[in-house]
């Protein structure tokens, strides 16, 4: 069985053309950095496997992501190496293509983007390049799907031959290609079919396949020796570089005369549509104010023009047929008082509550996939850099922000693509305070009530608050915890591109494919353990709710909340199971209050809070204690209980601060 790995540069529809080959579907996004860990899927003519590999520039890392490639390499046996070229970019792509070439495997080159060069004038020579490289060359769009059948018939064909490709590097870097390989000779795999290939990662000092080998500090030490005794014969030759620039230069030197004879690009033309896109949407005044308009416009279209009205049509099905037929249902079936209030006050209830706004969250996330997958999210990073630069952090931190909004899980995983380990880990600690889709039906709930007119700008205000804050934190962190941290910031700005509604409405579909996913399990199973908590207390059945197990644990931290304005039980208990998953705060709820449909718990709340009390609540909600998923990758990614008890420690902190700074600032301002 094949076991291919597909492997390329950022941006070169690498992840799309493996949902196309295989039977899985990936996270697409139009910037570096979206496969953060390597993934597997089946071919779909069952020939065997395939890994998509993150997207890499070289085999050398500069970030978490970028090591997984040359690990794999080093530690795995592919059958196949599948390198996805972008035609359009050339040049720069066949660098990482030279580097497997040296793995020693066979190759396929998977050409994609042809219509893309051809629309710029660009004129690739497939058998030219094909001869030059010594393996077969495939042209793709991948968009589309074209020449993807005839790529999976190639990966599946078993005729196809490791290269014979060999680049000579000059006398001092042939001969400790040759020290290398001796020396490590007994602790290189038996399934790397090129020591060559080995010697040569060690000699540009990659990190991620000396922590691959297992290499001792004496096997360490000698290879550093035949580095150093290389690079002192490429000086006295009259070479000032270093080694590793030494064999970049050497490589690239290669890649020019294979681009000379198979490219012609005497009617290259300029993107002028990306350029004049860029002149406006990136412009160094402008810019920013419309990234802002845009993201204002996103959440009118979210809760005023198009969500609520959706979420009402599905709250009046819950509310009304659904609970009716089961009602009905049940006691056709004599079903007892107890089943039939689990049922209707439970799960219709609690899981129905928070389903009622599926409508803003899928909307909310077609518009994200639209930014991620039309090129936009890159010129975002880039006119953010100088801003989250001042904080501390750069540009590229903004993805996993914004891709926090969806969930701050993946939010938190996307931070891998981050170079520095300072600015990663200062990124995955201020994730959590991105207000993701699970916050929205609070906000929907309590805005929609106290600020009909104003719902969509209050909402935005919490979103911004969270980008600000984090911000804040950054700046703080920073100077006190990573003072001696250097930083840089590298992205592409790939072309504008028109995603395709199928990708887009699939992109879509996955992410919110998560929330419903929680609907069925975390806040099913919040819902029933919390109407049970309600129904039951120390003395048995519980007469009334405030006799009630729900009511004694949410007592226990209502003195706490009384300065913010919320130091109720209901309050304390929706906000404790909100740990769970911060839907479960509107099921939780939607249960307390015990009402039959959406408007009669708007009521109960409209008499249980005031508009400043309700501000101070939402404004908790986006700020305290990350939701349990969200802890556990933490403690993953950051491989540390300490940082992850931190990022629960400071979050709560600064929660509680913010909403006291509100609510009795606004008492003093006499907003009561």
């Amino acid at each position: 069985m094949n076991n291919a790995a597909l492997i390329g540069n950022p941006n070169t529809g690498k992840t799309s053309l493996f949902n196309t080959l295989t039977s899985s579907y990936e996270y697409v996004g139009n910037w570096s950095g979206v496969t953060v860990e390597k993934k597997v899927g089946h071919l779909k003519n069952k020939s065997g496997e395939l890994t998509d590999l993150p997207g890499i520039y070289t085999l050398h890392p500069l970030s978490r992501d970028e090591g997984v490639a040359a690990e794999y390499l080093v530690s795995e046996s592919p059958s196949l190496i599948v390198n996805i070229v972008d035609a359009s970019q050339l040049e720069r792509n066949l660098y990482l293509t030279f580097q497997l070439l040296e793995y020693g495997k066979p190759v396929v080159i998977g050409l994609n983007m042809i219509d893309v060069a051809k629309s710029n004038g660009l004129s690739i020579n497939l058998e030219a390049l094909a001869e030059s490289i010594g393996v077969p060359v495939m042209p793709l769009v991948a968009r589309t799907g074209k020449g993807a059948e005839e790529l999976l018939d190639l990966i599946s064909n078993s005729s196809v031959k490791a290269p014979d490709f060999r680049i000579d590097y000059g006398n001092a870097v042939e001969a400790a290609i040759s020290n290398i390989s001796r020396e490590l000779n007994s602790v290189i795999p038996d399934h790397i079919s090129s020591e060559r290939f080995i010697a040569l990662q060690l000699l540009e000092r990659n990190e991620a396949v000396i922590r691959s080998l297992k290499l001792s500090d004496e096997q360490i030490a000698k290879v550093q020796s035949i580095c150093d005794l290389a690079e002192q014969r490429l000086h006295m030759a009259g070479t000032p570089s270093t080694l590793q620039e030494y064999i970049r230069s050497v490589r690239t030197k290669h890649i020019q005369e294979i681009c000379a004879k198979a490219v012609d690009t005497t009617h290259r033309k300029p993107n002028t549509l990306t350029e004049k896109i860029d002149a406006v949407v990136t412009h160094p005044i402008w810019g920013i104010p419309i990234f802002l308009v845009f993201m204002m416009f996103t959440f009118k279209l979210t809760f005023d023009w198009l969500g609520n009205p959706l979420s009402d049509l599905l709250e009046s099905f819950f509310s009304g047929p659904l609970s009716t037929w089961i009602q009905n249902g049940l006691v056709a079936v004599g079903a007892s008082e107890f089943t039939r209030a689990l049922l209707i006050d439970g799960i219709i209830g609690g899981v129905g509550g928070v389903l009622v706004f599926i409508p803003q969250i899928f909307i909310m996330f077609l518009i994200i996939s639209f930014i991620e997958d039309s090129g936009y999210m890159a010129r975002i990073t880039v006119m953010m850099d100088k801003i989250m630069e001042l904080a501390g952090l750069n540009g590229k931190a903004l993805i996993p922000f914004i891709i926090g909004f969806g969930c701050n899980v993946p939010g938190i995983m996307a931070s891998r693509s981050i170079e520095q380990p300072k600015e990663r880990m200062l990124t995955m600690l201020l994730v959590p305070l991105m207000s993701c889709s699970a916050r929205l039906p609070v906000y929907a709930l309590f805005a929609g009530i106290f600020f009909a007119r104003a719902q969509a700008l209050v909402v935005f205000s919490l979103y911004l608050l969270g980008i600000v804050l984090a911000l804040v934190l950054a700046k703080l962190f920073s100077l006190f915890m990573f003072k001696d941290s250097k930083s840089f910031f590298m992205v592409e700005l790939p072309p504008y591109r028109m995603p395709q509604s199928t990708t887009l409405f699939r992109s879509t579909w996955e992410k919110g494919k998560g929330f419903l996913r929680k609907a069925g399990t975390f806040i099913l199973g919040g819902s029933v353990l919390i109407w049970l908590l309600s129904y039951v207390g120390p003395g048995g059945v519980a007469d009334t709710m405030d006799d009630s197990f729900l009511a004694y644990i949410g007592g226990l931290f209502a003195n706490l909340l009384h300065p913010l304005g919320f130091g109720t039980w209901q309050s304390g208990a929706a906000l404790i199971t909100g740990f769970m998953a911060k839907e479960v705060v509107v099921s939780t709820m939607n249960i307390i209050y015990h009402v039959p449909d959406m408007a009669g718990l708007q009521g109960q709340i409209a008499l249980s809070f005031t508009p400043l009390q309700a501000i101070s609540f939402m404004v908790f909600v986006l700020l305290y204690t990350p939701c349990l998923a969200t802890v556990g990758v933490l403690r993953k990614e950051t491989a540390s209980w300490r940082w992850t008890a931190f990022a629960v420690f400071y979050s709560l902190t600064l929660a509680y601060i913010m909403s006291f700074i509100i609510y009795q600032g606004g008492i003093l301002l006499g907003f009561v």
